[in-house]
């Protein structure tokens, strides 16, 4: 077994120096010394309760602290060494904190601490190694539940960036053939826009976010293919000169939806339908709005699949904050994607 993690590897330890971690250890110390404070026998004074806070919040801080200054050597432990050797060191720093802090009561004469200081550092340590072990499995569970649930909307953004309509490839390439001897520029257009179509779809360049404006350019480009394909039939009404172009965007997320609203809502009409894009920043949100034809017809089975796979990309990429809803409303089906315009998780 190698002695180190290898540097690419992700490791479990949660992040010492984040907020989030710091009032989990303050929270977890001040509630220990509450329930000591309660328990039988204790004489519920005040001013001791006042110091015992002091003194956890302070022993949390000395320990976050320390293990966020060594958090870049121990993430370089292979397996679970990262975590036992947290927890190792969380005895010495409580065993030589409550020494310290034992002494200066004695110094000053304080007489807040009672019994020898054997006792006191003896105690503290084996509360700490108690908690330490309860908190450490907390991290790692929620470590691991963080590092599936990545993996599960990776998988999900590979499939769906792998997926796109057999029919809607074999009748571009026909819309292609067709053009080749009655416009040969538009046919060049159209074999552009297919490959850079593709290239987004099987994944190329697919680490990290887009943004909301190669999107939209995206979208110009699908748009043009169904258009010499549908004709007159597929109308398109624009109105995201609002949008802010550079703000980050999954990659494949808006395409999916105008795709739905194509195959969907304008397809099964003789008449053919307008698809409308609009968007808007609202507050601290942005909204984006796709409407389509409802056909009289009901729609073929499978149709909520790429709702439900961007509606999940949705969720794990910008948190509880954003939503994607979607129904009927009137003789339309409306489609509105709500994401936080504040810094989204990364």
């Amino acid at each position: 077994m190698p002695l180190f993690r290898p540097p690419d590897e992700p490791s479990p330890l949660p992040d010492f120096c984040s907020l989030p971690v710091l009032f989990t250890l303050l929270v977890t110390g001040a509630l220990t010394a509450t329930v000591v404070w309660l328990a039988a026998g204790n004489h519920h004074d005040l001013s001791g309760y006042s110091v015992g806070i002091l003194f956890v919040a302070w022993l949390a801080l000395l320990i976050d602290v320390a293990l966020c200054l060594l958090r870049p050597y121990l993430q370089r432990l292979p397996g679970h060494w990262s975590y036992l050797a947290a927890w190792a060191l969380l005895m010495p720093i409580v065993g030589i904190a409550s020494w310290v802090a034992h002494g200066f009561d004695a110094a000053l004469h304080m007489g807040l601490l009672a019994g020898s200081r054997m006792v006191f550092v003896r105690d503290n340590v084996l509360i700490a190694a108690l908690l330490g072990a309860a908190l450490l499995r907390y991290f790692y569970v929620a470590a691991q539940w963080r590092l599936r649930l990545a993996a599960v909307s990776r998988a999900q953004v590979e499939a769906l960036q792998a997926r796109i309509r057999p029919h809607f490839l074999f009748n571009s390439m026909n819309t292609v053939a067709a053009l080749i001897p009655l416009d040969p520029v538009a046919a060049e257009r159209t074999v552009e826009d297919l490959a850079e179509l593709f290239r987004a779809a099987l994944g190329a360049d697919k680490q990290g976010d887009g943004t909301l404006g190669e999107e939209l350019a995206l979208l110009d480009r699908y748009l043009a293919i169904e258009q010499l394909r549908l004709g007159e039939r597929l109308r398109v009404e624009r109105d995201v000169e609002a949008l802010p172009a550079t703000f980050p965007l999954p990659r494949l997320l808006l395409q999916p939806l105008v795709e739905n609203a194509v195959h969907h809502g304008v397809q099964p009409l003789r008449e053919g339908g307008t698809v409308a894009l609009r968007g808007a920043c609202t507050g601290d949100h942005l909204v984006i709005e796709i409407t389509n034809p409802l056909p009289s017809t009901p729609a073929r089975a499978g149709n909520g699949h790429g709702l439900d796979n961007v509606r999940r990309r949705v969720a794990f990429r910008y948190g509880p904050r954003a939503q994607l809803r979607a129904g009927a409303r009137g003789d339309r089906y409306v489609v509105t994607l709500t994401l936080p315009l504040t810094e989204a998780r990364p």
